[in-house]
This record gives structure tokens, C-alpha cells and sequence, in this order.
């Protein structure tokens, strides 16, 4: 048996676009509800292209969209390679999902939370941690949060399956994303014990698809290869620039810093001779006065050998 790499765009959307059960299982288990009570027991899909109300304004489509029977929205994302704009883009979409729920005139008490559940394949920070909860805070007071928006980061490369306790299904779900690919033979038996994740494996059997969805799915893998080629290469070139410019700069620091370090030193130097020579032309006129050596070593400083032999 061959199977799919979940975390590609057409077995992902196929697992959790198309079977609600799945997407119950999955949210509930990587989402940050607190109490059973929070928890969603049935949902319904949404178009995942967020289209502004404005035909001028900026369209977006995210991998899958719905909503639960209370009205809150959950927007998820797999996305392959982390970049700097990545967040903004994510705030972007939850923001309009937010804003779309209320029609001109409506109560803003009807606003409903909008979650934004974000698997990333990638690492983008230095947190030993793999799961990442934003939310709006106040600075000085953590207990003071905004509700309305929620952001979970996940960095897949980051998981290792622990024992979390109470976080088991989370830890399968992770697992299935981390683990199953085109390598895999023989599937996990703790995998396959649980109904709605054997579920979820089998819709990565490569028996599945058709031609032309096998031939997308290896296109899809081919594109991912050549973006991350292109920003190792933009990394890189950015990286040996910085590089070249910080030791331009040094050299530079090092050799103004030389100088004016030169240019004291020469200061100092010439003024520690100058009075010397100074002492020294004291010293001799008032040996020519006939001034005692005793008087001469107290007035200058010169010793009576020093004195002696001007």
C-alpha cells in the first residue's frame, strides 16, 4: 500500500474539506478550548474564498473555512515554508472573516469568535515550543484579552510524540500529519486504533486519486521544491551581502579607530618629550646659575645622577 503525504494541498483539502467528522476530531484536539463545553460537535462549511464586499479591495482564499452551530469560525491553513509576510497574511484573512459576519446596521454583540488554526512545516522561531497561542492582550495586565480573534502557529518540524496526557488526541493528529508520507509502508498501530484517524488514513491511500490528481499532486511537490530553493538562494545572497558589507564597515571602523588611536598616542607622546625636554633645559639653566643639585631634583623632579651629567 502507497499512500500521500497529508500535508500536500490536495490530500490535505481532501481530508479535512471534505469530511466534517475529521475536522471536528481535529480542531477539537489542537484548538486551545479550555472545558468540554467549548468544544464543537458539529460544523458547516464555508466558502474558503473570502471575498471583500468592496470589488476593489484585496481577495484571499484560505485551504478550509467553516463554522459551528454557535457561529464561530475556523479558518486552517497547511502551509509549507514560513515567510516574514506569513503572519500578516494570516491576520488578514481572520480580520475579514471577522468583519464579514455583521451587515450594515447589525449589533456588534453578535460577533462571534473567528480561530485561526495555522500548520506550518517549517520553523520561523527560536521558542523550543512547537504550538504557538496569540491572542490580543493588554500589556500590562495579561489577564485583559480582547476576545474575538485567536491565532495558532504549529511548527510541525518541532513535535516530537511525548506522552502529553490529557493532549492525546493531538498528539495522534500531529503524527498523522509528521509521520505518513509516500515512504510509508506500513501505517502506526496506535494510528490505526483510533476510528476517526484510520479514517483519515485511508484517504491517503494512492488508490484514491485518479491520474490527473496524482499528476497535480507530484506538480504541487515540484513547485514546493523550486520556492524553497529560490529563498535558500534569497537567504543566502542577502546573508553573504550582510556579511560583506558588516566587514566593509569594520574595516572601515578599524581603520578610523587606528588612526585616532595613532593620533593620541602621538599626542600624548609628544607632550610627555616635550615636557621632558622642558625639565631638562630647566635643570641645565639652573645648574649654570650655580643652583644647588638638592634645590635643582626638587624643582624639576631629575635625579642628582640625571643632574650630574648635563
Amino acid at each position: 500500500m502507497r499512500y500521500l503525504n497529508p500535508k500536500a494541498d490536495l490530500t490535505f483539502k481532501k481530508v479535512f474539506g471534505e469530511h466534517p467528522d475529521l475536522l471536528i476530531s481535529f480542531l477539537n484536539a489542537l484548538l486551545p478550548f479550555d472545558t468540554a463545553d467549548e468544544e464543537i460537535d458539529s460544523l458547516e462549511y464555508l466558502n474558503p474564498e473570502l471575498v471583500p464586499h468592496n470589488p476593489l479591495r484585496k481577495d484571499s482564499i484560505v485551504d478550509v473555512r467553516c463554522k459551528d452551530k454557535r457561529g464561530r469560525q475556523f479558518i486552517v491553513e497547511m502551509q509549507m515554508m514560513w515567510t516574514s509576510a506569513y503572519k500578516q497574511r494570516v491576520l488578514f484573512n481572520a480580520s475579514k472573516a471577522y468583519v464579514s459576519q455583521l451587515d450594515k446596521g447589525g449589533d456588534y454583540e453578535l460577533l462571534q469568535p473567528v480561530y485561526s488554526l495555522n500548520l506550518v512545516n517549517d520553523t520561523f522561531s527560536d521558542s523550543p515550543n512547537y504550538y504557538h497561542d496569540f491572542r490580543i492582550v493588554e500589556n500590562a495586565d495579561t489577564k485583559e484579552v480582547i476576545e474575538g480573534l485567536r491565532f495558532i502557529f504549529i511548527e510541525l518540524p518541532k513535535f516530537t510524540p511525548r506522552n502529553y496526557g490529557d493532549k492525546k488526541m493531538q498528539v495522534l493528529w500531529l503524527r498523522y500529519l509528521t509521520e505518513i508520507n509516500e515512504k510509508t509502508r506500513e501505517v502506526p498501530e496506535e494510528l490505526r486504533e483510533h476510528p476517526e484517524i484510520s479514517k483519515a488514513v485511508t484517504q491517503l491511500e494512492e488508490s484514491a486519486f485518479s491520474d490527473a490528481q496524482l499528476l497535480g499532486y507530484d506538480r504541487f511537490w515540484d513547485m514546493v521544491s523550486t520556492a524553497k530553493m529560490q529563498i535558500s538562494s534569497s537567504r543566502r545572497e542577502a546573508m553573504e551581502k550582510g556579511w560583506k558589507e558588516g566587514m566593509q564597515k569594520g574595516i572601515e571602523k578599524g581603520i578610523k579607530e587606528g588612526i585616532e588611536k595613532g593620533i593620541k598616542e602621538g599626542r600624548e607622546k609628544g607632550i610627555k618629550e616635550g615636557r621632558e625636554e622642558e625639565r631638562m633645559k630647566t635643570a641645565r639653566n639652573l645648574k649654570q646659575l650655580g643652583v644647588a643639585a638638592e634645590i635643582i631634583t626638587q624643582a624639576t623632579g631629575l635625579s642628582a645622577d640625571e643632574i650630574n651629567s648635563l
